[in-house]
């Protein structure tokens, strides 16, 4: 294995393909702030050209974090498709990268090779590759997932609706959900991040989304974002869920950090299969963001996209509903500007496809963050270009609860005709019969959250 080059008169010598792999990435500040990344753009373009060189087998040989001491790692190799692994396993990063490209690939034939890729082969990949690159290779695949309906078909695009309260008042969490449905969100989720992550208050939060779904035949699904550990009580105890929510790290140790191991997933799986209300076989939703491994000091010396590409390994084995990757929640420590959070977004969603993951992208950033409201507009309109199964929707773009920016209820349908893109199927049709849409556009009544107080009193 080859470390070294020589650029511009002057040589390059990587000390392990770790250094190689960090020093590889594009410019973010979660790498500068843990002393791994390139000190120059020479330096960062002779790490790219040893990357190109290194074959995938060797990447397989040398994870992030060694197979002994963390389950991740295990998941990720044990779950290797021996057999297309064995077939690629000579290839270099290069001849990846021209080969998911190539017109010859197809998107079938990516699925299939993603089963024979470890994390650290895709992340690889994904550094040799432009903005553009990461949108081409992305659109070529599709990764459908089915709970009540089904997620990522050719020609959709889905929403979470996302209506926070900033106390969880279940009356005002109904009102948000009104005119997110309204302005024909939701698709993909009715999703709250609750302020108390207690039994009581989630199962309040979600009885009334049960109620709100069954009472306009809504077919969506719902979930509220507690802790996996206060969903599985809250679901023990016959709460309505269709699915279960977990933030995820890419090592044993952040996700520890999180609070739970693969072992609590797999309690929650199983507890699915008995009590959940929905129809599955994909009921998990998982989220991610480059960075979190270096805050809880779980990133074991590795760069924030690979240790990112190990979250979508340790979901793979779990066959989410949704992944969600929360690009600039963070904050500047990590993606320190627009240019940072947007190229992050199409690295997430090119590598979770290329995993095999069902992937979505909350297009947001903080207000300390070196962006503003087109950057995340600019990011939603290139991960609809790329295929993305799924963004998200809040009142006027600004979260009330977690006090930050990401796309508003409206935005979606903009970005869907656009593009050419439409609702979930059996949603859009739901829609029509509400009067909200029509011929794929909304009508007049968008926007409008009396088509449903007008019909049903809560209380």
């Amino acid at each position: 294995m080859k470390l070294s080059t020589v650029l511009s008169g002057h040589t390059f010598q990587f000390r392990s393909l770790k250094e190689v792999l960090a020093k590889a990435n594009e410019l973010k500040s979660g790498d500068v702030l843990a002393g791994i990344a390139a000190s120059s753009d020479l330096e960062r373009i002779a790490a790219k050209e040893v990357l190109s060189h290194i074959l995938l087998s060797e990447l397989r040989e040398n994870p992030a974090v060694p197979y002994e001491e963390d389950e991740v790692t295990r998941m990720n190799q044990d779950s290797l498709n021996m057999e297309v692994y064995n077939r690629i396993k000579n290839w270099t990063v290069a001849e990846l990268r021209e080969y998911i490209l190539g017109y010859q690939s197809t998107g079938e034939d990516l699925r299939a090779l993603g089963t024979g890729l470890t994390a650290e082969m895709i992340a690889a990949v994904a550094k040799l590759m432009s903005n553009l690159d990461l949108i081409y290779g992305a659109s070529k695949i599709k990764v459908p997932a089915t709970c009540n309906t089904t997620i990522g078909l050719p020609g959709t695009l889905a929403t979470r609706l996302q209506p926070n309260h900033s106390t969880d008042n279940v009356e005002g969490i109904t009102a948000s959900t009104f005119e997110g449905l309204s302005y024909g969100c939701g698709d993909a989720l009715i999703g709250l991040n609750p302020v108390n992550d207690t039994v009581s208050s989630l199962s309040e939060v979600l009885k009334r989304f049960d109620q709100i779904k069954h009472d306009f035949e809504i077919p969506t699904q719902i979930c509220v974002l507690g802790h996996i550990t206060t969903q599985i009580e809250a679901l023990k105890q016959n709460t309505p869920m269709d699915m279960i929510f977990q933030s995820v790290a890419g090592s044993e140790k952040g996700n520890r950090a999180f609070g739970f191991s693969a072992d609590t997933v797999r309690e929650a799986r199983e507890l699915l299969k008995e009590k959940g209300t929905g129809k599955g076989p994909n009921v998990f939703y998982f989220e991610t963001g480059q960075g979190s491994e270096l805050s809880s000091d779980a990133h074991y010396g590795a760069d924030q996209v690979t240790m990112e590409a190990r979250c979508y390994a340790f979901c793979r084995e779990f066959h989410p509903w949704m992944v969600n990757t929360v690009v600039g929640f963070i904050g500047p420590e990590y993606l320190y500007d627009s240019r940072q959070v947007i190229r992050a977004g199409l690295e997430d969603h090119f590598m979770g496809k290329l995993s095999g993951i069902p992937m979505g992208c909350d297009c947001c950033y903080t207000n300390h963050m070196m962006a503003d409201q087109n950057d995340i507009e600019n990011l939603a309109v290139l991960l609809g270009a790329a295929g993305i199964n799924y963004i998200l929707g809040v009142p006027s773009s600004d979260d009330v609860m977690l006090n930050y920016q990401t796309n508003a209820y409206h935005d979606v349908n903009a970005v869907r005709e656009s593009l050419g893109l439409r609702p979930i199927r059996e949603f859009e049709i739901w829609l029509e019969k509400m009067g909200i849409m029509e011929n794929g556009k909304l009508t007049k009544y968008a926007g409008d959250p009396t088509i449903f107080t007008a019909r049903k009193r809560f209380s």
